[in-house]
């Protein structure tokens, strides 16, 4: 069902909720395309229905729960058209603020990078440690829109893009994630030596050339097919 985890300090029932909700819906845990109860909810966090209703409506306002009428409540499968929405958008803006990055970027930040790039790598060859990848991923690229005064930003990337993080989470289960650390090093080359002629093409390779990855996920005979909307004539690259 959930994955259940304690109560963070100065959480209220509302915001533990919606965190571990949220979080179990991310990390696919609850499955695109799984029925899910209000009452098995509350029961599984050891609360009221009120706080997990209130969750439910605010989940489903950010495409993430679907509610069919007379049938039941479920969890939104992943839609192409989001994904292609959310991975324009962080193509232009991080490219753009990769730029500003270039021409001035504090060292901490810079530090700060390669403490994370260094725990990614600690990850690899181990089972089961994509949710954990993924996690420092957007840490990464929120440590450098932060460090350019972009935080908010980032923050707005990230409320578009819960569809296409769980794909890129969904890709990296099947094709693993070394060659996105690759990429996380060259950006952080491309940092500290100011190498801004080389932000486009690493862009175009961490976002949308990543994406060319994903065609086979949602293919007739993938084992996934069934975690997606209507398909029919789609990609998520096009």
């Amino acid at each position: 069902m959930v994955k259940v985890s304690p109560k963070l300090p100065g959480e209220n029932n509302k915001d533990y909720a919606y965190r571990v909700i949220k979080d179990s819906i991310m990390s696919l845990e609850l499955e695109p395309g799984q029925a899910i109860s209000e009452v098995e909810l509350a029961e599984a966090l050891s609360l009221s229905r009120t706080p997990v209703r209130e969750v439910l409506a605010k989940l489903r306002e950010e495409h993430l729960i679907e509610v069919i009428p007379q049938v039941g409540t479920y969890i939104s499968k992943i839609n192409l058209q989001l994904i292609k929405e959310a991975s324009f958008m962080r193509y232009i803006l991080e490219k753009e603020v990769l730029k500003l990055a270039c021409e001035s970027f504090p060292d901490i930040a810079l530090y700060d990078l390669k403490k994370n790039v260094a725990l990614q790598k600690g990850l690899l060859g181990q089972s089961g440690k994509e949710a954990d990848f993924h996690l420092l991923d957007k840490e990464f690229h929120r440590i450098i829109f932060k460090a350019n005064k972009k935080e908010h930003i980032w923050e707005a990337i990230t409320r578009i893009s819960t569809h296409y993080n769980r794909m890129r989470l969904l890709s990296e289960i099947e094709h693993n994630f070394s060659e996105a650390i690759k990429q996380h090093e060259t950006i952080i080359d491309i940092l500290e030596h100011k190498r801004c002629d080389q932000v486009e093409d690493v862009v175009n390779l961490h976002i949308i050339e990543a994406t060319r990855l994903w065609d086979d996920l949602y293919k007739e005979g993938s084992p996934y097919i069934h975690y997606f909307d209507s398909i029919e004539g789609e990609s998520a690259t096009s």
